[in-house]
């Protein structure tokens, strides 16, 4: 067994085992574990099959499979796991091969990914999303408007969101996902990333910035704006999904985190589901 500090090394590695998988789960890429390495404490483990070992924010170690679960040797599997408190993220699909006596599962709220379909986020139909329409017309109305790609000559311009959106917080760089977001910005072709930037008033206004996550789901990692721009996120939002290719049938915000700001918006897009991820203790790792 070999294990290594995650690094951009492991790209072409991670990068194939995580699509075979195809998991809608917004962890199961590597720009995901790249870009949130340091938070996250992330490790390769190489042994029969590659694993990624980290420590959660609420600081409990745990293991992310690279391999669907039902496909590894449980003998392995248990093994690996005396190391660390629990495997995670395991979606519910494959938590068939976890019997109750010999292991506990359980979810945690601020886990799950915010999942809505391209379609409601592109139109904003329905009495539910009523004011997400209000502020996308005031916007459209108030502001002289532009939506552009993504691209390296306005990388500058993103940069210039990020900044402005972190002055407004109040909060200290380090905790919230700044970093991991100037890091993107400026790994944008070699992490393989696809954004929208836009503009109000002949100024950036905000900027979104994801990938593929499986064949019909589209994560959006991060999505920055400047609110002196009212309806500016009703706006990208709306506009990122009506240019997606037709085959992305959905798109993941990701989760909260228990942070109430994210929850209250996140929940008032009306997701389509809220994709659940497992925590599973053997109840015997210390046998």
């Amino acid at each position: 067994m070999k294990i290594e500090k995650l690094g951009i090394e492991h790209k072409d590695l991670l990068v194939r085992l995580l699509k075979d998988i195809r998991q809608p789960l917004s962890e199961y890429t590597f720009p995901n574990l790249y870009l949130f390495r340091q938070n996250h404490d992330y490790e390769v483990v190489l042994d029969k099959e590659v694993f990624i070992r980290g420590r959660s924010y609420d600081g409990h170690t745990y293991l992310m499979p690279t391999t669907d679960l039902r496909k590894i040797d449980p003998a392995s599997l248990r093994e690996l796991m005396r190391s660390v408190e629990y495997l995670f993220p395991i979606p519910e699909e494959w938590l068939s091969v976890f019997g109750p006596d010999e292991f506990e599962i359980s979810f945690a709220e601020g886990d799950a990914d915010y999942v809505y379909t391209v379609e409601k986020m592109s139109t904003l139909k329905g009495r539910n999303l009523h004011k997400k329409r209000n502020l996308l017309k005031q916007f459209l109305e108030l502001y002289e408007h532009d939506a552009k790609p993504l691209t390296n000559d306005r990388l500058d311009d993103a940069r210039f969101v990020l900044n402005e959106w972190l002055a407004t917080t109040e909060m200290k760089p380090a905790d919230t996902d700044h970093a991991s977001c100037f890091e993107a910005l400026a790994r944008y072709e070699e992490l393989v990333l696809c954004g929208g930037i836009y503009y109000a008033q002949g100024e950036p206004a905000g900027f979104v910035l994801g990938e593929e996550l499986n064949e019909e789901t589209f994560v959006l990692h991060f999505a920055k704006a400047r609110t002196k721009f009212k309806g500016v996120y009703q706006y990208m939002f709306n506009n990122f999904a009506k240019i997606l290719p037709t085959k992305y049938k959905y798109l993941n915000l990701e989760q909260d985190l228990d942070k109430e700001n994210l929850r209250v918006f996140k929940s008032s897009y009306a997701p389509e589901v809220m994709l659940r991820k497992a925590r599973v203790r053997w109840k015997d790792r210390a046998g």
